[in-house]
């Protein structure tokens, strides 16, 4: 198999500056409704882009947990990679990809914590399972085995129960967009990119070549 070989074109929309809101983010929230309303498998899943102290890019599914008029949320271990990158370089990159509407939305700006109200709120909601791996797990770290990780789970159970609090090495990123983009499929490679920057009278929307 040649992988070069390996296309799809992409016909079934179009996207125009008059399709399109004002706000980018009434715009997210219009498209992934769509992708909702289209089954599209894990809606909310995006690629999270990440930058290390040493200059050294990292790349990460995450899943989006909150958006509104302050950025998109996600969730994670403080001290994973992911965290420690933020820590040293609090700028990020998301991107949406929905395969089945031949769409993608691309996100950059900077990143701050979330509340601890907010975390503490989020963590509640997470099955028990997931708040006891949240303590089991040194995410990132090497560990010995599989049996290490388990015999840590068993004693985050046996120490918490049925209602474990949230960890403080836990808890949620913010990225606060500064530039998103809309991208919709066309023929030919011809596709549609409607970007919208951040300038201080507001959001600017301008056509990108394809």
């Amino acid at each position: 198999m040649n992988i070069a070989d390996i296309r799809s074109d992409y016909a079934l929309r179009r996207l125009d500056e008059n399709d399109v809101d004002a706000d980018p983010f009434k715009q997210f929230h219009a498209w992934l409704k769509e992708a909702l309303a289209a089954q599209v498998p894990e809606p909310t899943a995006m690629t999270l882009a990440t930058v290390g102290g040493d200059g050294r890019p990292s790349g990460r599914i995450m899943l989006l947990k909150a958006l509104d008029e302050r950025g998109f949320v996600f969730y994670t271990n403080y001290e994973s990679r992911k965290g420690h990158d933020l820590r040293d370089c609090p700028r990020a990159a998301l991107t949406f990809f929905w395969k089945e509407l031949e769409r993608q939305v691309r996100v950059e700006g900077s990143v701050e914590k979330v509340s601890a109200a907010e975390s503490d709120e989020y963590f509640a909601s997470r099955p028990v399972g997931s708040r006891i791996g949240a303590w089991a797990s040194t995410q990132s770290a090497t560990i010995a085995s599989r049996p290490w990780l388990e015999a840590r789970v068993k004693a985050a159970e046996a120490q918490y129960g049925g209602n474990p609090p949230r960890p403080p090495h836990w808890g949620g990123f913010r990225v606060i967009p500064d530039w998103l983009e809309f991208w919709q499929g066309r023929q030919s490679r011809l596709h549609d990119r409607l970007a919208y920057t951040r300038e201080a009278a507001g959001w600017v929307i301008s056509r990108l070549s394809p």
